[in-house]
């Protein structure tokens, strides 16, 4: 008995040490690999600590600034120091950007991002990388096209309309004036818009009004970002798989909060197949169909799509929460931050309403939206100004080349006109800082000017985005899927919004802070307990 106890504590500790030298093997490979890394030697500022190096400085500032004030005080291109003094690159180069976004298969989404977002999100078409990534997209794509978004406009405007109502009934109870969270009730109306637009399910989330449905409090909390703490658990858990276990503040809610997408995705889906069983399976040339999933269940099971390109159930179920996500929190942020930019320029409000107000109906279409030029300015220059994702990270997953515009000048004074980077190496890319770049965009490129799209300045042209000579939608095969909807979403809330309400602050400017956990949303400073927020004064716009 005794030799088979021996024996036994033998292998475990052989094992443990086997695992262990592994583990330091492992890590001292990851480390060494970072610290030879051609990327190290690029200038850019000194990092604080070897811990977080200038990381919880980034977290502390708002979106992009930080990087912004290297850029103009390093250059274009340069590295600053992520965890464990691991180099970074940052570039606001457009033919190095270009080059990253075009080829998707050698710069990928780090795990640490997968992982984060697929907390939220599942393992969909926004998660997923390479042929798992280029098969979903090929069968989604018929449900983001022209045609589709045309015939959903109707929804857009229908639930406009509703929130336009609701905000009405407030200024009754309360008086001419009166104060709405703009961002709450957009988030509503966003969420009914995706329920009917994307599943033929209504939420009714504006109805509820405060009370809204369990699925808008669930987004509430996933994509909570007022918190003013820095906090490395997260990051870590991120970072080291092995240490995914450790708890973290807000997990019991965060988890729950996730629970309650998956049960109502599953749900949806499931009610979708059901439907979809009555009608039978189709060819693509007949695929007729308002809600996005109906879509693309039916697009899935074409007779004319080869049996190793469909995805299957988990595919599918997993572009449910993805269609939930994007298609009610990037539209509701974009617009709010609308609301704000128009809040501080008034004049610029004025113009725009005096446009919508020529238009006759309250329910235009998709061609005489798009059809509106000031309100294309206002939309564009929102987008580019306050772009609701500042920025994404890639990782190279094999040595490359990253070709230079414009030469950088290394830390030993050697001259490059490109980037070599090693496998592992990772990157930002600067949505914000590409979209508010002085060289492309002048001195005032940190100013809210619609005017600036009746001219817009031939640098911009090189900004190898999907959409409208920015980054907000990013540009090559992982460009935004769902950019037509959230543009006529859009353009249909203000042009309701503008032609009810005037609108602006109820606190200072400047206790209006911004934050990201994934978008970007406002909170008070003053009161960054109290959630995210953009409190706004309303009054009816009074048509002589």
């Amino acid at each position: 008995m005794s030799n088979n106890v021996e024996i036994a504590t033998r292998l475990f500790t052989s094992l443990v040490a086997t695992f262990g030298a592994y583990g330091v093997y492992r890590a001292i490979s990851f480390l060494w690999a970072n610290y030879t890394s051609p990327v190290r030697i690029l200038p850019g500022p000194s990092s604080p600590g070897w811990l977080w190096g200038n990381i919880k400085q980034i977290h502390d500032a708002e979106n992009s600034v930080l990087h912004e004030k290297w850029a103009r005080e390093y250059g274009s291109t340069l590295s600053y120091r992520a965890m464990f003094g691991i180099p970074r690159l940052y570039t606001t180069d457009l033919k190095a950007i270009q080059h990253i976004l075009m080829n998707s298969y050698t710069y990928q989404k780090p795990a640490a991002s997968r992982y984060a977002l697929s907390r939220i999100l599942g393992n969909g078409v926004l998660v997923v990388e390479e042929d798992a990534h280029k098969n979903q997209r090929r069968i989604m794509n018929p449900a983001f096209g022209a045609a589709q978004i045309r015939e959903l406009t109707d929804i857009f405007v229908e639930k406009a309309i509703e929130l336009r109502d609701v905000w009405k009934q407030d200024l009754q109870k309360d008086g001419d004036k009166t104060v709405v969270n703009v961002l709450s009730g957009l988030s509503r109306m966003t969420l009914d818009v995706i329920g009917m637009a994307g599943f033929n399910y209504k939420f009714n989330a504006l109805a509820k009004g405060e009370d809204a449905s369990e699925l808008n409090k669930a987004f509430a909390k996933v994509f909570e970002s007022n918190s003013t703490q820095f906090s490395m658990i997260p990051m870590i858990r991120a970072m080291v798989p092995a240490l995914r276990w450790l708890p973290a503040e807000r997990d019991a809610e965060s988890n729950k909060a996730r629970a309650t997408m998956d049960r109502i995705a599953k749900e949806l889906l499931e009610t979708s197949q059901e439907e979809l069983r009555k009608t039978g399976k189709v060819d693509k040339a007949s695929l007729k169909s308002r809600d996005l999933l109906t879509l693309l269940l039916r697009a899935n099971t074409a007779t004319d799509i080869p049996e190793h390109q469909r995805m299957s159930d988990a595919d599918v179920l997993a572009q449910v929460p993805t269609f939930l996500v994007a298609g009610h929190e990037t539209t509701s942020t974009s617009t709010t931050w609308a609301l704000y930019a128009l809040s501080k320029s008034l004049d610029v409000q004025a113009k725009l309403r005096d446009e919508l107000l020529n238009v006759s109906s309250d329910n235009p279409t998709m061609d005489e939206l798009n059809a509106l030029p000031y309100l294309d300015a206002v939309v564009r220059e929102t987008l580019r100004l306050h772009a609701p994702v500042g920025s994404t990270m890639r990782v190279a997953v094999k040595d490359d080349v990253i070709p230079l515009s414009q030469p950088v000048i290394d830390r030993y004074g050697k001259a490059h006109d490109s980037i070599h980077v090693r496998k592992g190496d990772t990157l930002l890319v600067p949505i914000l800082s590409i979209n508010r770049d002085p060289k492309i965009w002048g001195e005032d490129s940190d100013q809210f000017i619609p005017e600036r799209w009746t001219s817009v300045p031939e640098g911009a042209s090189g900004i190898p985005g999907i959409w409208g000579n920015m980054l907000t939608f990013l540009g090559g095969p992982r460009a935004c899927i769902g950019y037509r909807f959230s543009l006529v979403e859009m353009k249909a809330l203000l042009f309701t919004l503008i032609r009810a309400f005037e609108f602006e602050f109820a606190v200072p400017v400047e206790d209006i802070g911004k934050k990201a956990t994934i978008v970007q949303r406002p909170f008070l400073k003053s009161d960054p307990k109290a959630g995210n927020q953009l409190p706004l004064k309303i009054r009816p716009v009074n048509v002589l």
